[in-house]
């Protein structure tokens, strides 16, 4: 899979569900709090009767933050004065599965779980609360966003164990900054004299050129992201390199919308054998099979690493850190990162930028059968859920941190875009809040015509960029990096993979068997000599014909086609 958050963004954000859990917990929690008001804006919770300050604990399945307290930021402050509701958050360390194991084995867990790639196992075990009846009576907001998508929701049983994360509300605008691609530091870029890369071979030559001119710098032509369930960073490249959007597992035809898997095909052999001759001719970092997520993201901090293949929302952290950095210090802006729009072949139209799409149904944030009060937290997430919130959220407090003009139009001033740095979103929230909560989709627009996501406001964007940036966008003729990609084609079922399926299903369990090929056989496919590669794709391959991909395409096929006439009606 792929998030992308920015996911994931992109990515990037779930329902799926699979078994029957009980009710008693939501229920019993819902009689006893029923006289409790409901907050449907920000207003009128402050008109409303003070409930008494309660902490929850919430688990985040996806790494990247710090552990603390929501109550800690600006953000989180006013919503718990708002809703009297604080979330001490832990953030997951280690091994993802091992955490919820442990979890699911002692039938203890906190009052909020956000499982990511683990939902399956959490809903097979009983672990969330059903939300029907508590959306019924206090998500007023919740019905409002997620609106006709509430039955993609449901699980097998027709109940909603959880919130997917974000939803497309009013209009789609999309991103100026680059969802996914092959990125380069821009030095080599300037060096090259911002030649056009549209290749895979072209953006290979480009790496080769550059380090053999700098051998003395210790330089890393290659890295790749193999942790944990982040394993899709280096199986999901030949889709996209044959000119196919993240679908996850298989490339969708838009013609036929017939799904097929890739993991098996000529395009993963040829990407596999690209990484083979660069780790043969030492421009690939062999760490890669190893390293955990931390690691990976120090590396492309490095200064050391000069290009990669990954998802912006699971690489921000690195971007942020290189981006403040060469903010103070405009001669370290050659170690930032530029996207390139990489096909195997010229002319291939790429597919990047994540297409206008449906409901991602297998990610979410849910409530468990341990929490103390289910009630005041569906409370909280419908308050996150109004406009005036997801303001806060997005775009902060009018004359702090946005300004808006005699038209109505939001904008920042060039002093609160400076001050907006790493450290800045921490403190006020904007970090915490960015993502894994109900919430409109970055694409999104607000009900005044604003962008939801600031970045996506044309005017704000443009301040965002510094002279260098300017310059070396204008080099490529575009004002933004979004610009340098082919235009989504509108895919209705998008995304693939977050298509909903039910535990130990035949889909699931051979997406369980073929990743556990791809993360046997991909090191030796890459870290093998070039004389043996054949030989271990053939090995591959003969495990790989084992699996029912037949069954598997097809039912991929009937969700898509489902989803389209859907969309359709």
């Amino acid at each position: 899979m792929g998030k992308t958050k920015r996911i994931w963004l992109l990515a990037l954000t779930a329902v799926v569900s699979l078994s029957m859990v009980t009710a008693c917990s939501g229920t019993n929690n819902a009689k006893k709090n029923t006289g409790t008001t409901e907050p449907t804006s920000a207003a009128t919770t402050e008109a409303e009767p003070k409930q008494d300050k309660v902490t929850f604990k919430i688990f985040n399945g996806v790494a990247g933050s710090k552990d603390g307290n929501t109550n800690e930021t600006t953000i989180g402050k006013l919503l718990e004065e708002q809703t009297g509701v604080n979330f001490k958050l832990e953030f997951v360390v280690g091994d993802l599965n091992t955490k919820i194991g442990t979890m699911i084995a002692a039938n203890d867990y906190p009052d909020v779980l956000i499982p990511d790639a683990a939902i399956e196992e959490v809903l097979n075990a009983g672990a969330f609360i059903p939300l029907d009846e508590l959306i019924e009576q206090y998500g007023p907001n919740i019905k409002r966003v997620y609106g006709k998508s509430l039955n993609q929701m449901r699980s097998k049983d027709g109940k909603i164990y959880f919130l997917p994360i974000a939803a497309q509300v009013n209009d789609f605008i999309p991103e100026p900054e680059a969802g996914a691609g092959f990125w380069v530091q821009r030095r080599v870029l300037e060096e090259a004299g911002y030649p056009k890369i549209t290749t895979l071979d072209q953006y290979i030559e480009l790496i080769k050129n550059y380090r053999e001119k700098h051998k003395d710098e210790n330089l890393t032509g290659l890295v790749s992201l193999t942790h944990d369930w982040r394993f899709f960073a280096t199986s999901n490249p030949p889709m996209h390199l044959m000119g196919y959007p993240n679908d996850g597992n298989v490339t969708v035809d838009t013609g036929t919308w017939e799904a097929k898997t890739y993991a098996g095909s000529e395009a993963t052999k040829k990407w596999l054998k690209v990484l083979n001759d660069l780790n043969a001719n030492g421009l690939f970092d062999k760490a890669s099979f190893v390293d955990n997520y931390d690691q990976y993201i120090a590396k492309l901090t490095s200064h050391k690493v000069l290009g990669f293949f990954d998802y912006r929302w699971q690489v921000d952290n690195a971007l942020n850190v290189l981006k403040d950095a060469a903010r103070k210090d405009p001669e370290l802006d050659g170690y930032k990162y530029f996207p390139l729009p990489v096909t195997f072949e010229e002319g291939t139209p790429d597919a990047y930028l994540d297409p206008p799409g449906g409901l991602v149904t297998n990610r979410g944030i849910g409530i468990t059968v341990s929490a103390k009060d289910p009630v005041r937290i569906i409370q909280f997430f419908d308050n996150m859920l109004t406009e005036e919130n997801q303001t806060l959220m997005s775009w902060g407090i009018k004359g702090e941190t946005y300004e808006v003009n005699e038209e109505g139009r939001y904008h920042r001033t060039q002093e609160q875009i400076d001050k907006i740095d790493e450290a800045f979103r921490e403190s006020f929230g904007f970090k915490y809040f960015s993502w894994n909560w109900p919430m409109y989709n970055t694409t999104s627009t607000l009900a005044n015509g604003n962008a939801k996501n600031v970045a996506s406001q044309p005017e704000v964007f443009q301040m965002t960029l510094t002279d260098k940036d300017k310059a070396i966008l204008d080099k490529y003729g575009v004002q933004t990096y979004s610009q340098l990609f082919a235009e989504p084609v509108p895919r209705p079922y998008f995304p693939a993979w977050g298509f909903a399926k039910e535990q130990n299903s035949p889909e699931q369990l051979w997406e369980a068997s073929k990743d556990e090929l791809t993360k046997k056989f991909f090191p030796k496919l890459v870290l093998t000599t070039p004389d043996k590669f054949e030989t271990v794709w053939e090995d591959y391959m003969k495990e790989f014909g084992k699996l029912d991909t037949a069954g598997y395409e097809k039912w991929t096929t009937e969700q898509v086609k489902a989803k389209v006439e859907l969309a359709n009606e």
